[in-house]
């Protein structure tokens, strides 16, 4: 059974970026190394700080459209149900390919 991600993503700075995947691993990877050219490269969105996974992708992809049309305070509250301190959830997933 496939699992799919919808994800949150945010800078340094605050800027957030809402996105739906099946392979999350390698989806945060790019953000991390900025290699797919465009808003998340330009905005510098490399700290994975929410994501919820489901059995469907019709499902992964209407709750991302839910969360993008969102106002950042309704953003920032579904972040910090899980992830209260924003750290990066994703910050030791990389360490044995170093």
């Amino acid at each position: 059974m496939k699992i799919y991600y919808t994800y949150l993503m945010a800078s340094s700075g605050g800027t957030l970026y809402t996105g739906v995947t099946c392979n999350i691993w390698n989806r945060v990877l790019t953000h991390k190394e900025k290699n797919n050219p465009g808003f998340t490269m330009k905005s510098n969105v490399t700290r994975l700080v929410y994501f919820e996974e489901s059995n469907s992708i019709h499902y992964a992809i209407e709750r991302e459209k839910q969360i993008k049309g969102w106002t950042r305070k309704k953003k920032i509250q579904l972040i910090q149900t899980m992830n209260p301190q924003w750290r990066d959830l994703a910050e030791d997933w990389y360490e044995a390919d170093e």
